[in-house]
């Protein structure tokens, strides 16, 4: 039975694409309160994941605090201040750009990406979203003298450690192991598996490495995405909220009370992202929340449609 539809998109009052995909909504007591569609078969969560990788490299005993740890998590827009950081940790930590591991890209977010062109700029790994992991994750590493030119092989000791964290956290075992867009290994567990582990890390002791990762991500939300993105935008809107997209339309969030969602749109398009997310939210009581997600349709320019949840 293929999953529900989530979202559609309409233009000139016509139905013109439907997405379907799977959404979990946990209690304040960790239950599942309401779910539509498979919450249960293991997904690829993709960039959510990143809290948890965070958190490995402070078990790890990398010391890293504020923006620092929030790029650690993070999926950045490649902003000058995301690449000036980057830059900054690993001068910090005695490495260096040709030690990433991670592909040469542009800026994620567009506007930056036509700066960044315009300049004379080209690909670079420091751009890549990922490169704040990449960094953390080395630094890790040097740190504790494991090998730096097999940081992203599964079997790696701090690659086994997060392996841990998720298994921790998520409380389930990891269905599979795959391969990341930036070439990190990438661990499947379940959507409501997801929403557990979100739960986990903001209601985490103060001081362990899961909350410190929750704190800096909340208090650093730009570090975390970037000026225009919508976990920035999110994190700020909602006090206390932790939230952190994947690839192909994965979205997490936990609220300061242990409530938490994950949701996965099955095609894999993220403009239903910000729909499903703000109608999720707007029916967990979230105030606002439903007005954060809206997506214009537009034809010659103007507006002549929307793209909106159906659940």
């Amino acid at each position: 039975m293929p999953p529900p539809v989530l979202a559609e998109v309409v233009r000139s009052g016509f139905v013109e694409s439907r997405h379907r995909g799977s959404l979990v909504v946990l209690a304040a007591d960790g239950s599942v309160e309401w779910s539509l569609g498979d919450v249960k078969t293991p997904v690829f969560p993709r960039s959510s994941n990143k809290p948890m990788q965070a958190a490995g490299v402070l078990r790890a005993g990398l010391d890293l605090t504020g923006e620092r740890l929030a790029i650690a998590a993070a999926s950045h827009s490649g902003e000058l201040f995301h690449r000036d950081l980057v830059r900054r940790l690993l001068a910090e930590h005695g490495l260096d750009v040709s030690q990433l591991q991670c592909p040469p890209d542009l800026p994620l977010d567009p506007v930056e990406q036509e700066t960044y062109l315009a300049s004379g700029a080209v690909r670079d790994r420091i751009a890549m979203n990922c490169s704040g992991k990449h960094t953390a994750m080395l630094a890790a590493s040097a740190r504790r003298g494991w090998p730096l030119s097999s940081y992203l092989d599964p079997e790696h000791p701090l690659q086994q450690l997060i392996h841990r964290v998720v298994e921790e956290t998520s409380g389930e075992r990891v269905a599979a192991v795959g391969t990341d867009g930036c070439g990190a290994p990438l661990l499947a567990i379940s959507l409501t598996g997801l929403a557990r582990a979100f739960r986990f890390f903001v209601l985490a002791a103060p001081g362990s490495a899961e909350r410190r990762v929750a704190d800096a991500m909340r208090a650093h939300p730009e570090y975390v995405a970037g000026t225009r993105r919508p976990d920035t935008l999110l994190m700020r809107a909602v006090p206390g909220a932790l939230s952190k997209m994947g690839a192909e339309a994965v979205q997490a969030i936990a609220l300061p009370d242990g409530r938490a969602l994950a949701f996965k749109v099955e095609d894999g398009a993220g403009r239903a992202l910000g729909p499903v997310l703000g109608r999720a939210l707007g029916l967990m009581g979230v105030p606002g929340a439903e007005g954060l997600g809206r997506v214009a349709v537009l034809g010659g320019g103007r507006e002549v449609g929307e793209i909106r949840a159906v659940f």
